[in-house]
């Protein structure tokens, strides 16, 4: 799954469902078929060998000056008809620090990404740079190490204010899950609360205005003592990607779900 918009030429199988997975694989290229040891040549007349060509720049943006409470969905409207095939927000001390990066579906939308700079998200305007596989790798690297524990900036207090926020909220049996894979299933979720059994008719996936999946689902458990111990998977990952959970109501569920029909 993976945004579609006007710059897009369509039909290329390109997936989300293995959008960051396949970036980063050093075993297969994000733009389709290897050139490597499968180029074929005829040797010249004129004494040189032909070459294939370079391959085309890695299509990644970086992003800065971000709203703090600032989702995937917010950033694909941002960049509203080009194709999204990753955001990845980078956090520091457990903290969002207001950049992220987005890889896009093709490298001739970089430029167009560009032409986004310094435009508003919301009340703060965001600039757009380029950027760099590398620098996106490294991204990622920190991003998975830091919520596995690999890190010391694991264990640096998150602010107070999400903290707090947290631990005071009234729990109904109703979570909020953000950050979701965009490929994420119903099964992946099931899976991920594997210790209370769910069903999935328990779990809502919420889908934007374009009825693609937003990034954020809710889970509706047994009972509140259920949805306050599932508390635990906070910030742990599902696939390459951590979760954040918040406490939620039935109420803020059947609104978020409604909007997306």
């Amino acid at each position: 799954m993976f945004y579609r918009g006007k710059f897009a030429d369509g039909g290329d199988g390109r997936e989300m469902a293995a959008k960051r997975q396949r970036t980063v694989d050093p075993g297969s290229s994000f733009y389709g078929g290897s050139t490597g040891s499968n180029f074929m040549y005829n040797p010249s007349p004129y004494g040189y060998v032909s070459q294939p060509p370079p391959p085309p720049p890695f299509p990644v943006v970086r992003l800065r000056g971000l709203p703090f409470d600032c989702t995937e969905t917010d950033v694909a409207e941002f960049f509203h008809g080009l194709d999204i095939v990753d955001v990845l927000f980078v956090h520091k001390g457990g903290k969002f620090t207001g950049e992220g990066f987005c890889v896009l579906g093709y490298p001739l939308q970089v430029d167009f990404a560009l032409q986004r700079n310094r435009q508003n998200m919301g009340r703060r305007y965001v600039e757009v740079f380029r950027s760099k596989r590398q620098e996106y790798y490294k991204a990622i690297a920190n991003e998975v190490s830091d919520a596995r524990g690999g890190s010391p900036r694991r264990s640096a207090p998150r602010a107070k204010s999400y903290d707090e926020g947290k631990d005071s909220a009234e729990h109904t049996g109703v979570l909020r899950l953000r950050g979701l894979p965009f490929s994420a299933s119903k099964d992946d979720i099931m899976d991920f609360f594997k210790d209370f059994g769910l069903s999935e008719d328990s779990i809502h996936i919420v889908m934007n205005s374009e009825g693609r999946p937003s990034g954020e689902a809710y889970v509706e458990f047994a009972s509140a003592e259920d949805s306050k111990a599932a508390m635990v998977k906070d910030r742990m990952t599902l696939g390459s990607r951590y979760i954040e959970l918040f406490p939620s109501s039935h109420s803020e569920m059947e609104e978020a779900i409604s909007r997306g029909r």
